[in-house]
This record gives C-alpha cells, structure tokens and sequence, in this order.
C-alpha cells in the first residue's frame, strides 16, 4: 500500500496493510484510474471509507478514481451488509422518488443465507426486483461483495424494528468517530494550502517558471493552429476554477489581446497552487506560457498554460494637469438604441479615473440613462450634464423658391439637372449640366454640356454618374458652360428634384464666375411630391417614374434625369391643382407646414444640454413629443417644437450628420454662417469622427476637412459663438470599436460599402489636443478645454430623479382606511378588539398614515371593490397579503395574524402564538366555548415587516391579480379614478440579451467572412449585452402621477416599442428608475380568476363559499385515487394535473416526495418551488436523506424571520437575518454564533447559506387559496373543471386524438415523449403535452370529447353536452380565436347552408375546410347552395 501514501497511523490497520494492487488501468486522456485492489477478506466499511479518502487526497494528479475491492474471503454478516448499505446505494446511481425514501428508511437483512430488503406494497416491486435491486447488487460487489450476491425484495414480510433503530444509532456513532478521524486527516493539507495562499497574496500572482521581459510575445490572431511553447499577453475577461473528482482543481480563465481571446486551462498540482487560482481574477493582465492545443470539449484550440505571471498594466490616463482638463460633451451610453456601448456609471467612472470634471451625456433621442448617470455622478463626484442627441427637423421645406404670380399653365420651364464630383457646392464641381425646356407640357428645346474638373474622377464619382475622364476631358469650361445655361433658362421656372442641392452648385458656382445668384423662380419636384404624396415611403426619380410609367433611361445622367423630372412636374402641377386648387407658383407654397410634414423632412441631428431644472422639464416635454406626436421612423423635432421649449436650454450643432457641418461641407461658408445662428455653441470633432465621410467621398482629403473644421472654428469667432471640442462618444477604449461595427452592421446603418466607421472613443485631454494641433496650440487649448469648461461651468446642478415618494392625494384616505380597517376588525374580532388584533392594526396603520401610504391603500381597495362588484375575484401576489389592513379593507383575502380561531356569532377568539400551528386552515373543527357555534379558523403568521420594511417606511408594493378578461377594465378604470393625463403603463427597457449578443456575433461573422475562437465570440457577445434595442411596458405597472404636479415632473412619456397605435402611453424612464417617487400600481392579468369566474358561471356556486380544508381535495396531493383513477392510467402519482401551482411536473415529483397533508404544508411547497436554490440541492436532500419533515424546511422567506423570533433572536436581527437570506446574501459570522447560542440547527443554518431568492408567503398563501378551490371542483364537479380548463387554459390542442378517446390520447403522449427522450420536442409539443395529460385523465374518469359542430359549438369555449366536452372551434388546427368568432358571427346571422356558404361567410381556408370535411363535421350540407322554386316565388 506504499503507491497510496497512507499515514503511518493508518498503515496500522493490519487488513489494509495486507493489501495489494491487482490491477490499474490508466486513461490519460480523461486523467482517470480504474484500481482494483485485492484484500484477504471484506473490509470493514471504516477501513474502506479511511482507504478511500486517502486515495483521493494522496494522487492529487488524477481526476477521478473508480475503486474496487477483490476479496479473497468474501463472506459476510448481517452487521457487514448493513454497513455497506448506503456506500452500495450511492455507487448504485439509483436516484428515483418511487424509492429514494424508501432506500433512506430501511435496511436489508439476511435470512438463512439469503438477503431481502422490504417493501410497502406490491406495486413497486416489479421495478425493485429488475431495476433498482440489481444496480444495488453491483455496488456490493464492487466493494468486494461475492460475484453471486443478491438482494430480493418481500412485501409486507415482518421487520426487526428494534434492530434497524439500534444499528442506526450504532451507525451514527460510528459516522461521528469517522468524521473526526477523516478531519484530523485532512487538518495538514489545509493548514499547507492556508500558508501557501497568505504567502502568495502578498507579491505579485506567480506560477511555475518566471517568462523574461524580452520574451516574443505572440499576437492571439495569429495562431491558426496547434503550437508549441508560446508566450501570450491579455487581458482576464472570464475565470472558473472547477473542483474534479480528484480533489484537485482546474482553472479556467478566457484572456484577450484585442487582436483576439484564448481559453487558458491550468491544472493545479499541489495546495499551493490551488491557492493561487484564487488570485486569478476579471480585471487583470496576465503573461502566460504554454501549448496550443485542439481541446475536444470544447472543439476548438485552446491554451494549455505552464507559466502564469501577472502583468501591471498602466490604464489609459489624462496626463494634463489638474484644472486644465477637458469635458466632453457628447457622448453616447448603452440607451443609444444599437449604437452606444458604455453603460452610464462606467462613462462616469472614465471621467473621473480621467480627473476630468463633467461629462455630457447626450443619447440619441433617448433620455432614459438620466436616472443611471445621476447616482454614478454621486458617487464619483463628477458633474454630470444632461442632454440629448437629437433628430431635428424642419416644420416644412419650401416648394416654390423665389415665389412669384405667374400662371403654372402659361409659364415656360427650364427643367434641369447636375452631375458632380460630390456633393459639395464649396468643394466639389459640376462635371455634367442638362436641361430641357418645356412649354404647356411639351419638351421644346434640350440643353447638354458636360465640364471638364480638371483633374481625374474619383472611381466613386465614375460609378455613380456613368461619367467618365473620357467623357469630360477637353469639354468647356465651367465658366462657358454656366454663361450658356444662364442664357438658356432667361425668364423660365426653373425645376429640379431636390433642387435645394442643384440650385446649391448653380448659385455656388454663378458666384464664382461672377453672375450673381439665380433669382428667378424655382420648383423642387421631390418637396412638391412629399407634399402631394405624403403616404409614399420613397421619392426617388426613379420610384416615382416607375409609379407614374415615366421613361427613365440611364439614371444619375443628367440630360435623362431632367426629361423624366420635366414629365414628372407636369403630373404633378395638375394633381396640385385638382387637390389644392394651386394655380400659381406662390400658391405652392400654401400647404408648407400642413398635415405630416415632419415626415417628409430629412432629420439632421444637434446636440442638446439642459443649463437648468426648468429646461431639464422642457427637454422632457420635447422628448415626449418626439416619441408621442412627431415619430416617423426615429422620434423627431420639429423646430417650432424646439423653439417653443427652448428656455433653460443650450442647442450644439451636432456631429458630421448635424445641420452646420452639412453646410459647410456642402454649401459653403456663407450658407453655414446662417445657420450656425440658430446655436448656442458649435461642435467640431477629430478627424477621425469624420473618417467615414473621407471615405465616401464626401470630402475630399484630410485637407478639405481641416479648412472646414478651420471655418466652423471662425464662424465660431465671427458669430461670438463658443466653438467646442466633442468626441461623440460611443464606446469608451479603441479597442472596443469592433463591437460597434457590430451593432451598425447588424443594424444595417453602418458605413457603405468599404467605408470605415467613425472612431470615437472617449479621448482623454491630450489626445484631444493632438487631435486638433493643425489649429495651433492656442487655438487648439481654447476649443478642447477652455470652451468646454466654460459650457459646463454655466450649467446648474441639476437631478433628474426625485427624492421621496409623491403619492396622489385623496381627501380624506387616512382616515378612511383608518375607518374601513376596523369597522371589519369589529365586524369579525367583536369589540373591544383582542389586544392581539388592535395591536397589529395599530402598528400598521401608524406606519402606513405617518409614510403618506394610505392613498396607495385606497386605491387598491377601490380596483379590488369594483372588480369583485363586476363579478372577478382578485388575487394578490407579492407581500401584501403580509398586511392586515389590506386584508381587512378587502385588498387580500390572506390574514397575515397568527393561526387561530374567531366564533363567527359572538366573535370570541383563540390565537396560538408560539409556532406551534402553520396555518389557521389546518386546526380541526371546534365549537366556540362560549355560544357552542362553529367556529372558523385562519391566520398564517405572516410579520408585517416582509411588506414595509422593519421601519415600516418603505414604499408599499401592492400587486393584484385581476382576471386576465377584466385587466384592461381595470387598468381604464385608474383613469377614471385620476384622470387620463395622470396615469401611464410602467415603461420598460429592452435589451441586448446574452443569446442575441451571440447571434450578432456570428452574424458578423459570417457577414465579413471572419472566423472568431469560441473564446473571442464570448467576449465580443459581453461587449454587445445591456445595449438598448427596444422599449416596452410593464404587464400590469401603471404609473400614477399626483394631480398637482405633471408627468413631466418626472419622466417623459411615449408609446411602448414605438407603437404609435398603442391604447397606453408609457413611462420614457424604465419605471425601476422612478418607482420610489411615483406610485406604480400592479393590475395583472391571470388565468385563475378567470378560471374561477368561468367555473362561478357554470356551477352558480360562489367560490369564497368554497371550503379550504376539503378533506377529499387533500387527497389529490399525496394521489389520484379520489378521483377514481390509478396513477397507472393518468402516469401521475398525484391527482393535480391541471392544478394552478401544483400541475407541473417539477412540482409533482415534490408532491411525490413530501405528500403533503395541510395548508402549511402546500404553503411549504409553492414556496420551495418558487424559490431558488431552496428546494433542489437544498430542503430536498434535508427531507430525503436527514429526514428532516417538510414542515420545519425552509419553503418561505417569511418563515424565516417568525422562526428565529420563536427560538429567541431579536426582531431586528431576525429580519435582516431574512433579508440578506432571501437575497442570496448568506449569513455573517456573528449572526451564525447568535444562532447557534438560540440552538438554531446546523442544517438550519447551512440551508440559509444556499439560498438566492425566496418566494413570500403571503403571495404562496394566496396561490395556493386560489388552486385549492379551483381543485375542488375537480374533485366533486369534474365537468365543469373540465370545460374550465380547457376554455381558460388551453391553447394547444390534438382535437382527433382527444376525440378518439384513450387510446389516441395515449398514442399523441407517446409520441411528444418520444421527441422528449429523443430531445427533439418544440415548446409547442411540450404545451400540447401538458394539454393531452388533462385530457388523458378527463377520458379515464368517464368523460369525453366531442368534435367540433357546426351548429353547437362555440368560438372559444369547451361547452358540456351530455357526459362530455363540446370542442370549440378554436380547437380547429390553423383557426384562431379571431377566426373561430368570425364563424359564429355568421352563424348568428343566419344557418349555414352549404359548404360552400360556411367557406365564404365563415371566411375558412381551404384547409380549415378540409380538416373539417374529412372529420364528418360537414356531412349533413351539400357542396354548393341549392335553389328551390320558392327562390323565385314573386318574380
């Protein structure tokens, strides 16, 4: 036993000594042994369980080891086969709820020379006998057990009671001594890897050999194939470090160079270097060393380290120095919708790890990172300045320039067009000028001359025109050609589409020969059609001549753009005067403004900055029309809108898409002057946020752009105007770029063709300064830091959230609550009041007057009181049920007091107070002591700290579930209450989500035909999730705001997803962001109320009259026989299918385990199903293997706080106890010895430490109210449950599997579990499935379907008829609800009389037809109508 390094103390063990190795089978691959070792004899299951954990600690090298035990005397005892029982149990894999407790519970035995193990019944014993008892068997005789070992199972045979106890008490001494061996066994290795780690958190992480500085360092996108020894250097993006059957460790860590990433994977060899993997964290640079290797799990190469060594990596820094730093103000945060890529806390934190003092954020046309950047510039002390990229427009673009009386009948037109080298009139020339005359219609004379630039055409310009260098080189001059044109078009109108950019070269280029400007009268054709045409989505030349059937030959060539437009023009002058009554060219003008012009406009952005609280309220006005009254496409501006709200306000000319820049790009310095007016400041960027431009060809070279940047910086000077230098920032490091270009790839709105994208990422001051150094260093340090400074220094302070709740107000709520609370305590408790009942009201309705809560009471009563008056129950959801004032002001029917009983005659009451009952519900039956009635029982024991805090003072959250047919009522009714300006849907925020980041990733891919490593996909797809992609609303949040304040006190509005035809507005802000300042009432839709209507409306029984503690209902928990069926029929061992929170599969097998039998115990379960990490890996084992009673686990967050309070900790303690449990936030060192010193138990303790969320019992106790009574008339009034459910809450359905009866249902379950097992299932399947189980059990209980009838059935719902179902004609494949009541709308209206009638007024497809015809549900009509004599009786 040397090989296995066993302790000298252990080596004593004369049977382990005696020991030796049969055999060994290495799998290198799989770093696994297979070790058999051969003994004299059976060992003791001590020495077993002291040699294998030995082996384990000892070859630390060896991911798993599969032991086995050859025996040469392999006889044993009843004592011997006991022991090795759970040993043989856990090397058996059996893990099923037909056995598990069963298994825990008892031993085999031997009788004679045979050995049994007992069972309870007859029916598991089939599956014992060739299933569970033969893998048993092998685990025996892996520990050494004979080959011919075998354990039979008996049923109801005579146990030895007394034996099992006294070897199970036995046994635990034996653990117990055990225990304390292995852990002194292990004391050493712990206290080596203890002082390896102390050791290596002191210097820098290092492991295995040190790597030179001079060592190559090899760019990750260069390796295409395994490798030798390489040396990488990154940055740490993702670490897992993985414990292995060996007891060793594997670290997984993914590291990127940017030019791409890499799985390392490093095995440890010893504790010390177990301690170092702990120091492996996100965040760092590391220098690594080691192999390229194809990994086959994860199919892609992979880097095997063998030396790790941590880099110190210097962050970018802003190296200007203190108060001469600049700000950016424009920058962009993840709510720019798939564009930015910075969350707005870590913009913030840039700027500040910058020292910089302020930072603009400035999305496009979104505010909706306010809330986010506010509390990031709290905590950093950084200044921040609110603002808004936006999509600005004019209110109408002029037709008709240069307006005049003529008769556009009798006018002569000179229709014209330019080919250029670009599209700026300053910078770039006309190649080609043509024109036709016209008169009344008819084309006179043509005009064509092409110009010669100069210089060659740029391969784009070539492309565009169909020009070539042939074409124009030796042609006349701009100056003979412009002389020529000006002759030509003397006294005529003259025409073009978009004329704004030819009339630009014509006037531009008049200029520069000296001829003035055209002033002679103009008509843009494409402002003429937008305005004739405003449904049209395009208006091209080239849409238009196709829609009108105008010839356009050679598109982009002058000469037939101007014959096309001229043929144009006439449609249109006689549409304008058949629509409008327009005549003359002034009269074109006349519907400039009108209607929708905000959509024909071209959008051009401007950046703007709020200098104060009355400005962030008109920003918020003007965002809100933009997404409520003038989107089109994008949220846009008109200027008017602007110009109405514009106090408190600095409007910046934006980026190279911003107005300014386009007019000095393409217009020129004069007609960029005029417009730089209308701005507060303007804005120049690196050349680089231009660099797409440069490519396209819209500017001409570095040096045409620097004497436009040097133009806006002297219009800045000659207006007076700061000039300012912005980043437009979009991501935050260079690097990052890529995941930009990913966004605007996906999103179809990145460069063209081959163009670059704009750099822009946040530049720090002097990278700013180098930027712009061709203006010269003074001028350069006035628009980078002086200019910028200034801006942020005339800007206020300002907070864009709300401290406190502002509640509406409701005259008198205080003390109607006050009132309405106990006129029913009264009512039910008598009066005076037990102190118990006054004392809790009391101390509620302190907290909820003092906190101004009680309107939010109010109003919750009054949504309940209508509803229930209309008919609808409603259940709460959340803590509110944690509330005894909600409960007796009717808002929920969950009693939060401790169980008792209350006589309903002369309101005498019996509480118990010390935890010794779960659930009012469950007491048994009593007569009052007093007048002898019966008395009623309820109370839960639910602290009203889990709804308002252990103040009381946070802001209630009460959630109703309405009926999902009475939500919109409900929701309209709040209007009713507050009015229609006052009450919003709760807005949310869509987000890129992991799966869609991914799917971008390797659309990109694909796109650029690029090939990422698994590991670069998964850190490009972290850089794209939390981008914005859409917005919505809350499925029941509605927003009130106080009546006397507005919406826009607090947030802009606009419709979810942009949805113009949208019933709600929306909050802007995701209501998160402002729910503890407004009220936000949660009206949801549910299928329980509905369903318990649809049953209230079949049977006529009133469901609060419905009994909780029915005994048969009970019964359906632990089985389905109550319902006459067998667990073989329905393959369900309860009889809840079907049954609201306890009908799914997850929480039947929890049913099989735990067979509750009371309330407090299905309050137990819909807690620990709803919960995580609280029943699987958690209450689960502690119920099966240490038999710890489903009552005392741990199911509901509030059961925590009442059971601490009951074992003596303080309130305070055991409350926050609970809220750092529900939260997954453990338990701290000294709350662990408070509770150990109030004998809490170590399971208790170690439960608490597992769980991340926690489900609240006040929401489980009003789920589980509503599925008892919708249980129970699946247990008395089964037709109606049926039709109930399968109306409610079914909607996949096998209508002729379900018709033909058991078998066919049985034959379509077969099938969907076939895909299951195959893992080919769809989500639909998986419903279906759902579905055909009811069903399954509704045919074995005697009922039956009928298919659907032309005559009888109904549109949506299953109808009783006889002993069945009537099938609606939903239930028709590829019929939906729409469809289904189109059919009975015609119906209604008259029989159908034929196929033929049923196909055109029913409006049904022809497969909706077939399936009917070839299910028999048409054979009693003919094909076709058939006509009587009576049909012309009168003619």
């Amino acid at each position: 036993m040397q090989q296995v390094h066993l302790e000298e103390h252990l080596q004593d063990r004369p049977l382990l000594k005696a020991g030796s190795l049969k055999q060994i089978v290495v799998y290198k691959a799989q770093q696994a042994w297979d070790l058999t070792l051969q003994f004299p004899q059976i060992l003791p299951f001590k020495d077993f369980q002291v040699l294998e954990s030995a082996l384990l600690q000892h070859i630390p090298e060896v991911n798993q080891i599969h032991l086995r035990v050859d025996a040469q005397d392999d006889s044993f005892d009843q004592d011997l086969l006991q022991d090795y029982w759970p040993k043989a149990v856990k090397f058996s894999g059996v893990d099923s709820p037909l056995c598990n407790d069963l298994l825990d519970k008892t031993l085999p035995y031997l009788d004679g020379k045979q050995v049994y193990f007992d069972l309870d019944h007859e029916v598991t014993r089939d599956k014992f006998d060739h299933d569970f008892l033969p893998r048993i068997q092998a685990g025996y005789q892996q520990v050494g057990f004979p080959n011919h070992f075998k354990i039979k199972a008996r049923v109801d045979a005579q146990k030895n009671s007394d034996q099992i106890a006294a070897f199970r008490k036995e046994k635990e001494e034996k653990d117990q001594a055990l225990s304390q061996e292995l852990t002194n066994q292990f004391i050493k290795a712990s206290q080596k890897k203890e002082e390896g780690g102390s050791k290596a958190k002191s210097e820098a992480l290092k492991m295995g050999r040190a790597i030179p500085d001079h060592e190559t360092i090899t760019q990750m996108v260069d390796v295409e194939e395994e490798e030798g020894r390489l040396t990488f250097e990154g940055y740490v993006f993702d670490v897992e470090i993985k414990s292995l059957r060996s007891d060793r460790k594997l670290l997984l860590f993914k590291m990127t160079d940017y030019s791409s990433s890499f799985l390392f994977k490093k095995f440890s060899n010893n504790s010390s270097d177990e301690a170092l993997f702990d120091q492996v964290q996100e965040g760092m640079w590391l220098k690594v060393r080691g192999s390229v290797q194809e990994d086959t799990f994860v199919k892609d190469l992979v880097v095997m380290a063998q030396d790790i060594q941590e880099v110190k990596k210097e962050p970018r820094r802003d190296l200007a120095k203190e108060g001469e730093k600049r700000v950016e103000l424009h920058a962009h945060t993840t709510m720019s919708q798939m564009d930015g890529l910075v969350p707005a806390k870590d913009l913030v934190k840039q700027a500040a790890a910058f020292d910089q003092p302020a930072i603009a954020i400035t999305d496009h046309a979104v505010v909706q990172s306010f809330p986010e950047a506010h509390y990031a510039g709290l905590d950093t002390g950084v200044k921040i300045l609110y603002g808004v990229e936006a999509n600005l427009v004019s209110d109408g673009e002029l037709v008709a320039y240069n307006p005049a009386d003529i008769k556009l009948e009798e006018a002569t037109y000179v229709v014209f067009d330019v080919e250029t080298t670009g599209l700026s009139a300053r910078y770039d020339q006309i190649i080609e000028l043509a024109a036709v005359k016209m008169e009344n219609g008819e084309i006179v004379s043509e005009f064509q001359e092409f110009i010669d630039p100069g210089q060659p055409l740029s391969e784009t310009t070539t492309n565009l025109t169909g020009i070539t260098d042939d074409m124009v080189q030796g042609s006349k001059s701009e100056a003979e050609v412009l002389h020529a044109f000006q002759a030509f078009s003397e006294g005529t109108v003259l025409v073009a589409h978009n004329a704004s950019f030819d009339m630009g070269f014509i006037n531009t280029a008049y200029q520069r020969h000296g001829l003035g400007q055209a002033d002679q009268p103009v008509i843009d054709t494409l402002e003429l059609s937008r305005m004739l045409h405003p449904n049209l989505k395009s208006h091209r030349l080239n849409t238009l001549a196709k829609r009108y059937d105008v010839a356009l030959e050679h598109h982009h060539r002058a000469i037939y753009d101007s014959e096309s437009t001229a043929k144009l023009l006439w449609i249109f002058l006689k549409e304008a005067k058949d629509q409008y009554d327009m005549t003359s060219h002034r009269d074109l003008n006349s519907q400039v403004g009108e209607g929708e012009a905000y959509k024909q406009a071209r959008p051009t952005h401007a950046s703007i900055l709020v200098k104060n609280q009355k400005g962030l309220k008109n920003l918020f006005k003007i965002v809100s029309h933009a997404h409520v009254n003038y989107f089109y496409r994008v949220p846009r501006i008109p200027k008017s809108i602007l110009s109405k709200y514009r106090e408190g306000l600095l409007v910046g000319s934006g980026c190279g898409q911003g107005e300014l820049f386009e007019a000095i790009m393409q217009k020129g310095y004069d007609e960029a002057l005029a417009v730089a007016q209308d701005y507060d400041y303007i804005e120049v960027m690196p050349k680089s946020a231009y660099i797409d431009l440069l490519d396209r060809d819209l500017i001409k070279d570095e040096a045409t752009l620097e004497e436009m940047i040097e133009n806006l910086v002297k219009i800045g000077h000659e207006l007076d105007i700061p000039v300012v230098a912005t980043g437009n920032v979009h991501y935050l490091n260079p690097e990052d770029a890529v995941l930009r270009d990913i966004l605007l790839e996906t999103a179809k709105k990145g460069a063209f063709s081959k163009a670059r994208n704009p750099e822009v990422h946040f530049r720090t001051t002097d990278e700013m300064l180098e930027e712009f150094s061709f203006l010269g260093q003074d001028q350069a340090y006035e628009i980078v830091v002086t200019n910028t400074q200034k801006i942020a220094d005339s800007i206020e302070s300002i907070s864009p959230v709300k401290e406190g709740l502002y509640a509406p107000k409701m005259e008198g709520s205080d003390q109607e609550i006050r009132q309405m609370s106990y006129k029913q305590a009264k009512a039910l408790y008598g009066d005076p009041l037990p102190s118990i009942v006054e004392e809790r009201l009391e101390k509620e309705l302190k907290s909820i007057i003092d906190n101004n809560f009680s309107v939010i009471y109010l109003i919750s009563q009054k949504l309940v009181k209508k509803s229930v008056e209309d008919g609808y129950l409603v259940g709460s959801r959340g803590s509110v049920g944690s509330s005894f004032v909600a409960t007796m002001t009717g808002i929920t029917e969950v009693n939060p007091l401790p169980p008792h009983y209350r006589c309903p005659n002369c309101q005498h009451t019996e509480f118990f107070t010390n935890g010794e009952v779960g659930s009012g519900f469950d007491l048994e039956a009593k007569k009052c002591p007093e007048c002898q009635s019966l008395m009623e029982s309820d109370g839960h024991d639910i602290p009203f700290e889990t709804f308002l805090g252990f103040n009381g003072d946070k802001v209630p959250d009460i959630d109703l579930n309405f009926s999902g047919e009475y939500q919109a009522k409900a929701h309209n009714y709040t209007k009713v209450l507050f009015g229609e300006d006052h009450v919003y849907r709760a807005g949310t925020i869509t987000t890129i989500a992991d799966k869609t980041a991914f799917g971008f990733v390797k659309g990109y891919e694909r796109d650029k035909q690029v090939n990422y490593r698994s590991a670069e996909v998964d850190r490009l797809s972290d850089g794209l999730t939390g981008v914005r992609r859409s917005t919505g609303q809350h499925p029941g949040g509605i927003i009130v705001i106080p009546d006397d304040m507005d919406v826009f006190d607090f947030t802009p509005i606009q419709y979810p997803a942009d949805d113009q035809t949208a019933e709600w507005q929306t909050t802007h802000f995701d209501f998160h962001s402002i729910d503890e300042n407004v009220l936000k009432l949660d009206i949801l839709g549910h299928d329980d109320p509905t369903m318990i209507r649809k049953l209230q409306d079949l049977s006529g029984f009133d469901p609060q009259e419905i009994p909780v503690s029915d005994e048969d209902v009970m019964k359906i928990f632990s089985g389905p026989e109550v319902l006459g069926v067998t667990p073989e029929q329905i393959f369900s061992n309860t009889g809840t299918l079907g049954v609201p929170e306890f009908g799914t599969q997850f929480v039947r097998e929890m049913l099989e385990q735990t067979h509750p039998s009371t309330f407090a115990e299905l309050l137990q379960i819909s807690g620990l199903s709803h919960g995580t990490d609280v029943w699987l890996g958690n209450a689960e084992e502690l119920i099966r293997n240490h038999n710890i009673p489903l009552s005392e686990v741990i199911g509901c967050r509030d059961d925590i706080m009442v059971y601490l309070q009951h074992q003596g900790l303080e309130d305070s303690l055991a409350f926050k106890i609970m809220e750092f449990v529900r939260k997954g936030r453990g338990l701290q060192d000294d709350w662990i010895a408070t509770m150990k010193e109030n004998d809490v138990p170590d399971w208790y303790i170690e439960s608490c430490k597992k769980i991340k969320y926690m489900f609240p019992k006040a929401h489980a106790a009003a789920y589980v109210l509503m599925a008892l009574r919708v249980a129970y008339f699946k247990v008395h009034y089964p037709l109606y449950y049926y039709a109930a459910y399968f109306s409610i809450r079914a909607s996949d359905f096998d209508l002729i599997a379900m018709v033909k009866g058991k078998e066919g249902i049985k034959g379509a379950m077969k099938e969907i579990r076939d895909k299951e097992r195959e893992k080919t299932a769809t989500a639909k399947d998986k419903a279906l499935l759902t579905v055909l189980e009811v069903a399954n059990e509704m045919v074995e209980r005697g009922f039956d379907f009928k298919m659907v009838d032309i005559n009888k059935s109904q549109a949506k719902d299953f109808v009783i008829e006889d002993n069945g179902l009537r099938a609606p004609f939903r239930a028709v494949p590829s019929l939906g609800s729409s469809a289904a009541q189109a059919v009975i709308d015609a119906r209604e209206d008259s029989d159908f009389l034929s196929k033929e009638d049923l196909s055109k007024r029913g409006k049904l497809s022809k497969t909706v037809m077939d399936y009917l015809d070839n299910n028999h549900v048409l054979d009693h009509l003919p094909d076709e109508n058939q006509l009587s004599l009576f049909d012309f009786e009168g003619e």
